[in-house]
């Protein structure tokens, strides 16, 4: 068999760090993890291509090599996805498609031969068996959930790694809270699996022995889900792997904002090489928390949690929404306040969205609020529900909140908010590419941008007042200048 892997293009978008990448010469931020792992699922004789269209364009003779296209996606990947399906259809290759928007939304997609959906490591096979046998059915689809000691190591042979920003690895799937607007319950459930310690070091050393050295994102939707089995087992296994290769990987996850309770997990997540995490805040409002079930954020002070973490060596990200049904007006300024109190340089505000099957989406359906399906861009200024607030008034105060978090002056202020607070705990390991990044920021933002008297006074502070800081300022400015573009686009 000849295997064509075929991640669509992601447009650009908040997320994609497309005009932040071209500073150190990158074509995307993210790999395809889960296409190179459904290809360590494969018969291992078979032969198999990966096109990721992010970094690389997908070629007629591509698809006629093939004897199935193999295609995953997410929601905001929709048009491309469908774009290639037709593609492969004028051509007369099989389409074989699974992954998150195909589990959610496959009732609504044409052209595919057969649906792999839920998690592969379940699904797959049985598609495989039946194949070999002659009779493959249509949709392969499972309401079990896989024990991921089973997952193999992603096939990272089929990378190009030099066009990828960063890595990617998988620790852990399912959350244990259920946001009324997510679908990672939905997809992986509430009870948090993992993989063993040994299990997933031995990935982190297939990553390291291939050439890796960067950064590396643990893709876990909430990577302290089961808290104490990272602090008994993993952490302390991966401290101790981080020490011994000399720190060659710097961690990215995504948590909760409860990690900020807990004194002794962040110091071990610290120690261990973790420098950088997302958080989903939403809001300041505690009426529209609890309104979406995010009840991890009730009965704290979000401010004091974003700065513990900061404290603790975290750049902390984080995520905003607004369009709650008990949102009232005031709430625009509200989130600007918060963000730029809470030095949260890479803040994402989005308009809320209904994914698909999700328990948002069937409240708005049995409230006959339903548009349309969601986009998977929550930063593109539309809405697939009618919203309890007057649209136009919306849509006015979401554009006011991202025209002033993201003009240069409130976005460099917030900058300097986040370096006063933020104790960095690892030293800046400076490369050639990071010197020639900065040296484009020079040019690009110091000379050419409408907000190079900040750039610049950004700089001064920073060589000033913590000179130890200073790369993560400049990596700061450059992501200012991919924001502002993205906020020109909406």
């Amino acid at each position: 068999m000849n295997i064509l892997l075929v991640n669509p293009e992601t447009p650009n978008t908040f997320w994609s760090f497309s005009e932040a990448i071209k500073f150190i010469s990158k074509k995307a931020s993210d790999i395809p993890l889960g296409l190179i792992t459904v290809a360590a699922m494969l018969p291992k004789e078979w032969n198999k291509k990966l096109i990721d269209m992010n970094v690389a364009k997908l070629r007629d003779k591509d698809l006629l090599w093939a004897d199935y296209v193999f295609i995953s996606g997410m929601s905001i990947q929709r048009r491309s996805f469908n774009r290639v399906v037709n593609r492969c259809n004028q051509l007369g290759v099989k389409v074989v498609a699974g992954g998150p928007m195909v589990t959610t939304e496959y009732k609504n997609i044409l052209g595919v031969d057969y649906f792999i959906l839920n998690e592969a490591e379940l699904t797959l096979p049985l598609f495989l068996k039946d194949l070999k046998e002659g009779h493959p059915k249509r949709i392969y689809s499972s309401d079990e959930f896989p024990d991921l000691e089973k997952t193999p190591a992603p096939l990272w042979s089929l990378l190009d790694m030099k066009k990828y920003a960063g890595m990617g690895v998988q620790y852990s799937r399912g959350c244990p809270f259920d946001c009324e607007f997510c679908s990672i319950t939905l997809l992986n459930g509430r009870v948090p699996r993992t993989k063993s310690t040994p299990q997933f070091l031995a990935e982190l050393d297939a990553l390291y022995d291939h050439g890796w050295r960067g950064g590396v994102f643990i893709v876990d939707d909430n990577f302290i889900g089961k808290k104490s089995q990272l602090k008994s087992e993993l952490l302390p296994a991966l401290i101790k792997w981080s020490e011994q290769k000399k720190y060659p990987f710097q961690f990215t996850t995504e948590v909760s904002i409860n990690l900020s309770d807990d004194e002794e997990l962040m110091q071990l997540m610290a120690r261990a090489g973790f420098n950088h995490a997302f958080v989903g805040i939403e809001t300041p409002d505690d009426a529209c928390l609890a309104e979406c079930g995010k009840k991890q954020n009730l009965k704290r002070d979000l401010l004091d949690s974003v700065k513990k973490m900061q404290r603790h060596g975290f750049v902390v990200s984080g995520g905003f929404i607004v369009g709650f049904d008990n949102d009232t007006q005031t709430i625009f300024e509200r989130q600007i306040n918060f963000i730029q109190k809470s030095g949260i340089v890479t803040a994402m505000v989005g308009l809320l969205t209904a994914p698909t099957q999700t328990k948002l989406y069937h409240r708005l359906k049995s409230e006959n609020r339903l548009l349309q399906l969601s986009t998977g861009d929550n930063m593109d200024g539309s809405l697939n529900f009618i919203p309890k607030m007057d649209y136009q008034k919306l849509v006015q105060g979401y554009k006011h909140i991202l025209d002033t978090i993201y003009s240069p002056k409130e976005y460099y202020a917030r900058v300097k908010t986040f370096l006063q607070e933020y104790d960095m705990k690892q030293k800046a390991n400076v490369t050639f590419t990071d010197i020639r990044a900065f040296l484009r920021s020079l040019w690009k933002i110091g000379l050419l941008d409408k907000g190079k008297r900040y750039y610049w006074k950004l700089l001064i502070y920073s060589l000033v007042n913590c000179p130890h800081k200073f790369s993560v300022a400049v990596t700061m400015a450059i992501y200012g200048f991919h924001f502002r573009r993205v906020v020109r686009s909406i």
